[in-house]
């Protein structure tokens, strides 16, 4: 785990009930709130003043999951900041497992010859590249078909 050190302030009563409120709907402890905070803001001023939140060519994703499914990634993040020693966020979590996940399509795309050109649908790609047994789903290469059990 990283080397830590105090860090202890007094601010205004206003700004530190919203930090409280802020911190307790983050689902954080006081210390990993501030940490992010502060390492937010930096990010945001190594980036010219704008956050990386802020939309610069951007999309935003969102879907529901199981609340059985939800604990379990809530468990594995938390096993994961304990072994990174920081904060292993929903959002880095997600997007590793993304890029693994298109990486390993298109490297069997390019293994078998084709490349996947501008505009072209990844998934029908995939179909094409992917061997269907008769009288089943085809699984898309890259997936585990149980690859929940890594996460949980």
């Amino acid at each position: 785990m990283a080397e830590t050190k105090n860090l202890c302030a007094q601010i205004d009563l206003a700004l530190h009930t919203k930090v409280c409120e802020e911190r307790e709907k983050a689902g954080q402890t006081t210390s990993q709130y501030i940490t992010q905070l502060l390492m937010e803001y930096y990010e945001m001023k190594e980036n010219g003043g704008e956050s990386s939140m802020e939309n610069k060519g951007n999309r935003t994703m969102a879907f529901q999951i199981s609340e059985e499914l939800f604990q379990r990634i809530k468990r594995y993040l938390e096993r994961e900041s304990k072994h990174l020693g920081r904060k292993y966020t929903q959002r880095e979590f997600v997007l590793d497992l993304i890029t693994e996940a298109l990486d390993a399509a298109e490297a069997v795309g390019e293994a078998s010859g084709t490349r996947q050109e501008e505009g072209e649908d990844l998934e029908s790609t995939l179909a094409e590249n992917t061997p269907v047994e008769a009288e089943s789903e085809p699984e898309k290469p890259g997936y585990d078909a149980d690859w929940s059990t890594a996460i949980g």
